[in-house]
């Protein structure tokens, strides 16, 4: 009988593993790519980004800060197809606008689910930066669940670091996965910093096209907190009575804001509202509708005290 030596490492085929490694970035390009367009003002003299259709009848996704005060763009897709559309709304604080092209643009892609993301996942970014267009870049997710400040001034939940490398132009295109989902939307670099770029996760920018489609704009109930998407310790989950794996922290509360009146304190984790699981950031955002204005909400926290407690708040208008 032959002998086996188990403490020989088997051999990895590292080629083979290069191989799937582009098979797939090249796989989600293909799927994703000829959705992505190059986005420009009409009467202005701003420079260019980019964009993605999400629905066949031309429902384009960008940036706010690419279509500025402008009421019209000019949209070109992969293929040289030249069109123009309308804005339809735009949020400022999720820095997300929403065109709709004057006729189909073809291709459209597909909004995965940003809370089945993990540290480490493959990120692929496609956009025009620099006027290099449709140029395509990989990375991993970096981290899940920042808060950055957006152009306006005000704080951005919800976003995903990466380190795809993005540059001017590339703003307002799609973050993708390697099964060929956008699961975010790039909207900034840090200048001077290398290997650090931000996307809106496409959970926020799914729940922004719902409200600008319904109302125009997005309603926003504001408590004036922000938080980090973490992993659920499962000691608080099991005492919460909970099968959550992640939770939002809260790292910072704004005084005399209505999360501070109804006595929720920094680093106290939010489990739920009114009922409903908080499993990210994303929720928050999402259920913080406005609906809720003006009107008690109960806040299931876990505290810094250790116990599972219930706070009210009566969240305001998002000035």
């Amino acid at each position: 009988m032959g002998y086996i030596d188990r403490n020989i490492a088997p051999i990895i085929d590292d080629g083979a593993l290069t191989d799937a490694y582009s098979q797939a970035i090249a796989s989600a390009v293909d799927q994703v790519g000829p959705a992505v367009s190059r986005i420009e003002q009409l009467g202005a003299r701003a420079g260019h980004g980019s964009g993605f259709a999400v629905s066949p009848d031309g429902l384009i996704v960008t940036n706010n800060h690419v279509v500025g005060d402008a009421h019209g763009v000019r949209i070109t897709t992969p293929d040289g197809f030249v069109t123009e559309g309308r804005v339809l709304g735009r949020d400022v604080d999720t820095d997300i606008a929403l065109i709709r092209a004057n006729s189909s643009v073809g291709a459209w892609a597909k909004l995965g689910d940003s809370k089945r993301l993990r540290r480490g996942h493959i990120a692929i970014a496609i956009g025009n930066p620099l006027g290099f267009e449709w140029t395509v870049t990989a990375g991993i997710i970096s981290a899940l669940g920042r808060t950055m400040r957006a152009q306006s001034g005000r704080l951005m939940d919800d976003v995903i670091q990466t380190d795809a490398a993005l540059n001017p132009g590339n703003s307002g295109g799609p973050l993708i996965s390697s099964s060929g989902e956008v699961i975010g939307v790039n909207t900034a670099v840090i200048h001077g910093a290398q290997s650090i770029a931000f996307a809106i996760a496409s959970n926020t920018a799914n729940f922004v096209i719902s409200e600008i489609l319904r109302y125009g704009h997005v309603r926003r109930a504001f408590i004036g907190i922000a938080g980090d998407t973490i992993e659920l310790p499962r000691r608080i989950a099991l005492q919460a009575g909970t099968r959550q794996l992640t939770s939002v922290r809260v790292r910072r509360v704004e005084p005399g804001g209505p999360a501070d009146r109804g006595g929720l304190k920094e680093g106290d984790f939010v489990l739920a509202i009114n009922g409903k699981p908080v499993g990210g950031v994303d929720d928050i955002v999402r259920l913080m509708d406005g609906d809720k204005i003006g009107h008690d909400t109960e806040l299931q926290i876990y505290s810094l005290a250790g116990k599972v407690e219930t706070r009210t708040v009566v969240p305001a208008a998002r000035a």
